[in-house]
């Protein structure tokens, strides 16, 4: 039951989206060029091109950011599960994948996956940070140490921290930062659990997936930056 909700939430707003993407595609295609219409049409193109990034984070997708000589994602600091400071700069030269992990949700298989690339790739720079959040369906209700008992049961041995806000005022600065760098469907907002960021060994935010694409899936593109 817990599954099939979590899944039917996810497909519903996956529904709307496309919705209004096609009703978008069909007023453009009707349009007739006219001169001030082409030229309206050739500045608009930057934001289409905007708007398909977003549908391919949504649904599995992203693109690569630009590079920068010194990246941010290193200043920030977060709490850990046991409440002490973690300062993310103990990451850098590791590629890092980004999670908001949930304990009752229908992607919470997932968490087998992130183990099995954690164990194969660890000792070559990956990082697997899984960030439990209680913003989507309640689906992770229960304390820190409960959910540092689930994630060790499940066998993941990546870094876990304190739950935390992905969206909203309350958001943790890192993930209104990943964010920021990869963008989402219609908002940046992350749109459900295990809603992943790829971060490459120089700390760019690289890639976006949605929660439907799973760990294993993106294997390929996470030994690429190893």
């Amino acid at each position: 039951m817990v599954a099939t909700a979590c899944a039917s939430a996810a497909a519903t707003t996956a529904v709307k989206t496309v919705n209004r993407v096609s009703s978008s595609r069909v007023a453009s295609r009707a349009s007739i060029f006219t001169g001030a219409q082409l030229r309206r049409t050739v500045s608009a193109a930057p934001a289409r091109k905007s708007n398909m990034q977003s549908v391919r984070a949504l649904f599995g997708g992203g693109g690569s950011s630009a590079a920068t000589s010194s990246s941010p994602i290193y200043d920030f600091k977060v709490k850990g599960i046991d409440g002490s400071e973690v300062k993310l700069d103990r990451y850098k030269g590791k590629v890092l994948l980004v999670v908001n992990v949930a304990s009752a949700c229908g992607f919470t298989p997932q968490y087998t996956e992130m183990t099995e690339l954690y164990n194969k790739y660890n000792k070559q720079g990956l990082e697997i940070l899984a960030f439990p959040c209680n913003q989507f369906g309640s689906q992770e209700p229960g304390s820190n140490s409960e959910i540092k008992s689930f994630a060790e049961r499940k066998g993941f041995k990546g870094p876990i921290f304190a739950k935390t806000d992905v969206n909203g005022s309350n958001a943790e600065p890192l993930w209104t930062y990943l964010k920021s760098k990869q963008g989402g469907m219609l908002t940046s907002d992350v749109k459900w659990n295990f809603t992943k960021f790829l971060v490459n060994r120089s700390g760019e935010v690289v890639k976006r997936y949605g929660s439907t694409t799973t760990p294993l899936a993106i294997e390929s593109d996470i030994a690429a930056l190893l």
